[in-house]
């Protein structure tokens, strides 16, 4: 198998899609192969992102500010935890990235998108040129109804998942348009299957790349 130094996965999707369950599987079958594997996510990743992650998703604010929290949390985590683990030769698997960005203050909340694209840039421009992007995005593509049905029963929802359907319909679309501008990073996976056949789908995503075996 062909395998890049490091490895940078981020895994998108609406509120209610089901990430966590398929990264965790996704984590042991990179350590099954002796791969170190780092679990992280955003907003989050460093004691000062996640003191960020919790104004975020709890404090009321104008969505500027929300979008500046999130890039300051994310510049923090590219700093003190993506590079150094990619420099190292891990697998990075990251729940959310900028994607995620761009489909809810971008998309969701209507902010500018240019002005996102201007502190992406900033954030995650590298010294060699280019940006700091995931190797692959798996995006967990479910219909927002039922992500609501989901949500309906979870737990006492955040600022974000206690938006409206319409809400996740915008960034539903945001994702869509993150995808449509790069498929080559992006696995769409329709996660409104069985959870079995997610996992099959999730799976067969890193096989197609040659980075891991059939189970």
């Amino acid at each position: 198998m062909s395998l890049p130094q490091g490895l940078f996965i981020s895994f998108e999707g609406i509120d209610g899609a089901g990430k966590s369950t398929h990264i965790d599987a996704i984590a042991q079958a990179f350590s099954a192969q002796g791969r170190q594997v780092v679990l992280t996510r955003e907003p989050g990743g460093t004691p000062l992102a996640e003191k960020l992650r919790e104004l975020v998703l709890n404090d009321p604010m104008d969505p500027l500010s929300e979008a500046l929290l999130m890039f300051a949390a994310r510049r923090d985590h590219l700093v003190n935890v993506i590079e150094p683990a990619l420099a190292a030769g891990a697998v990075v698997l990251c729940d959310r990235f900028t994607d995620a960005t761009f489909a809810y203050q971008g998309h969701g909340r209507g902010f500018d998108l240019s002005v996102l694209t201007t502190l992406e840039q900033w954030v995650q421009g590298r010294t060699h040129g280019g940006l700091r992007q995931p190797d692959l995005t798996i995006w967990f593509d479910l219909p927002a109804a039922v992500a609501a049905q989901r949500l309906a029963t979870a737990r006492v929802p955040d600022r974000f998942e206690a938006q409206p359907q319409a809400f996740f319909e915008r960034v539903a679309q945001g994702y869509a348009a993150r995808a449509a501008a790069e498929p080559a990073r992006f696995a769409r996976i329709a996660a409104d299957q069985a959870r079995e056949q997610v996992a099959q789908a999730v799976r067969e995503a890193f096989v197609q790349r040659g980075w891991l075996a059939q189970p």
